[in-house]
């Protein structure tokens, strides 16, 4: 009985203990709560300040960049078609370039100011950032030098865009391929070949772009005559063919300036060569030049105007064969009774020549 009341005891004890351990435990937290309500509701309010100003610029900047793209559009828009139109970009290229240049801006402007909030939400929580920034850097690094040529290629490809140096519909030559351009990314650009081929070109290996459709593009043809003609009348009549050809549709289109006859270009002794330029819309120099080839053709031939090199350079009429080519010349040796081998002079024996 005794150890069971003492065992009782014993067990009946740590109670109220247990209790008073409960009691200041809640008051402590309560407490803390209290002294710490004000600092969480401060930061909650910073918080949620960063973020609301953030999204509403991120909506600002990118609100702004649409319109201008689409005062940009408008404006290509407005020329197309015109004078000034047609020494510029068409209002489809450009407006596929500006919508480019837009998605680029609107994802650098997110970035950025998405990015700076995250910073400034960790700071108001008062976590260090000296090792996540020291980290990122490293990490900058290692990507930078584990994907420079993803690096590069990007780089390159928001420059081209920027710069306007090629579009889709272009013909261009990268160095490394040459084609028409299907399509334009920021780290490739592909191209359509002669053959069909599609190239896949990164914009980091393109060291020089040589474009042949902006601007104005050069229709140049080279006619031969014969060296005989009379070349003030060729010029004449081939004058003639390309006004004709400058008022006919739908070349009157594609021609921006008259067919020039630029003059002699070379002559061997038996042709000249003449030389017409047209200065083209852009892409159409070589259908120019086939018709203006055609034209200067017909022209030549109604005139009565021979072209090329006269028969005998061509090897349709060769001449007969010399009968006394194969003929070895007469020697004065071959006949010991003739005039000219009696007057000669035998050379007596250890006679030296020379004085």
């Amino acid at each position: 009985m005794f150890w069971s009341a003492a065992l009782a005891a014993d067990t009946t004890t740590p109670r109220p203990s247990s209790l008073d351990e409960a009691q200041r435990t809640a008051g402590d937290a309560a407490g803390w709560v209290e002294e710490n309500w004000s600092i969480w509701l401060s930061n909650s309010l910073r918080i949620i300040l960063i973020l609301v100003i953030a999204i509403a610029m991120r909506s600002l900047v990118r609100r702004g960049i649409t319109r201008l793209i689409a005062r940009m559009n408008r404006t290509a828009q407005a020329v197309d078609g015109t004078a000034l139109g047609s020494l510029l970009v068409n209002a489809e290229r450009r407006r596929q370039r500006s919508e480019a240049i837009g998605s680029v801006l609107r994802s650098v402007a997110s970035f950025l100011i998405m990015g700076t909030a995250a910073l400034t939400v960790l700071s108001v929580l008062k976590i260090n950032l000296a090792p996540l920034l020291a980290s990122a850097g490293v990490a900058g690094v290692a990507i930078g030098f584990g994907a420079r040529n993803l690096v590069t290629d990007f780089l390159s490809g928001v420059f081209m865009i920027l710069e306007d140096q090629y579009g889709v519909g272009d013909e261009v030559d990268a160095g490394v391929a040459t084609g028409t351009v299907i399509e334009v990314g920021l780290r490739v650009t592909k191209l359509r070949g002669a053959n069909g081929a599609i190239w896949y070109v990164r914009n980091g290996e393109v060291k020089r772009i040589g474009n042949l459709s902006q601007g104005w593009a050069t229709a140049e043809v080279d006619v031969t005559l014969r060296y005989d003609e009379d070349l003030e009348r060729a010029r004449t009549v081939m004058a003639e063919a390309g006004e004709e050809m400058a008022k006919t549709a739908p070349w009157d289109e594609k021609l921006r300036e008259p067919v020039q006859v630029m003059g002699l270009d070379s002559f061997t002794l038996d042709s000249v060569v003449v030389r017409v330029q047209a200065q083209t819309a852009p892409g159409q120099s070589a259908g120019v030049a086939r018709e203006l080839r055609w034209r200067i053709k017909q022209a030549l031939d109604s005139a009565g105007i021979r072209m090329g090199a006269p028969p005998t350079a061509l090897g349709q009429e060769t001449p007969s064969p010399d009968p006394t080519a194969a003929v070895a010349a007469p020697s004065a040796l071959n006949n010991p009774t003739s005039p000219q081998s009696q007057a000669t002079v035998p050379i007596p024996p250890g006679a030296t020549l020379g004085k």
